[in-house]
């Protein structure tokens, strides 16, 4: 190799490399001030590598996303798990995800400050927070087709953000408030609904929210 050559990476360490930098500079700098430049400084890394997978911000936090989504679907087996009540299931997924991404956590609430302001931004997430709802539900062996696949992801959408909000703040080792939370918000939607499949427009948000 000639000398001042930097040694390949491989891809999957390029990548969370770029991503934890990203997270790092979300806490120091505010996720805003925060350019693609920047980060490739940070993971030490050249711009064209960023270029190369994350054409954007918003590329960067997809990624984050995906790499959840994967560490939901090799977590567990719902064949082996279709003994448990879907509540069960649920829940395991969900702390599943958020002990994965529990290392950006700071990172993650850096950002959702800076972005509650920034309608663009929260469209172009949409469609990666979807694909996630969608996975932890197949992965709790829970059907997101169809009618009754719709309302699922609805309830469970607004479960998820309720629990993730206070993920965010809790510093307990075991996450209790936020196991409690998550445990609440599922005994209620189970107490109105056949697995999130009630009549009611409000219940989702309601049951998440209380």
């Amino acid at each position: 190799m000639a000398k001042g050559a930097r040694r390949p990476a491989a891809a999957a360490d390029v990548e969370l490399a770029i991503i934890e930098a990203a997270m790092r500079l979300a806490v120091e700098k505010g996720w805003r001030r925060v350019a693609l430049a920047d980060i490739a400084l940070a993971a030490d890394r050249p711009l064209a590598d960023l270029y190369d997978r994350f054409p954007s911000k918003s590329a960067i936090l997809g990624a984050v996303s995906r790499h959840a989504d994967l560490a939901v679907v090799r977590g567990g087996d719902p064949a082996e798990d279709a003994g448990e009540r879907p509540r069960d299931r649920l829940f395991d997924v969900v702390m599943r995800r958020l002990e994965y991404l529990r290392p950006w956590r700071a990172g993650l609430a850096a950002i959702a400050r800076d972005l509650r302001g920034d309608p663009l931004a929260g469209i172009a997430a949409l469609p990666n927070f979807r694909r996630s709802l969608g996975w932890m539900l197949e992965a709790a062996g829970q059907d997101t087709a169809g009618l009754r696949g719709a309302v699922r992801l609805k309830a469970f959408g607004a479960i998820y953000l309720a629990t993730v909000s206070t993920w965010m703040g809790d510093e307990s080792p075991d996450l209790t408030a936020t196991m409690a939370r998550l445990d609440r918000a599922l005994r209620r939607v189970d107490g109105w609904t056949s697995l999130f499949g009630g009549d009611s427009p409000q219940a989702p948000a309601d049951a998440a929210a209380q």
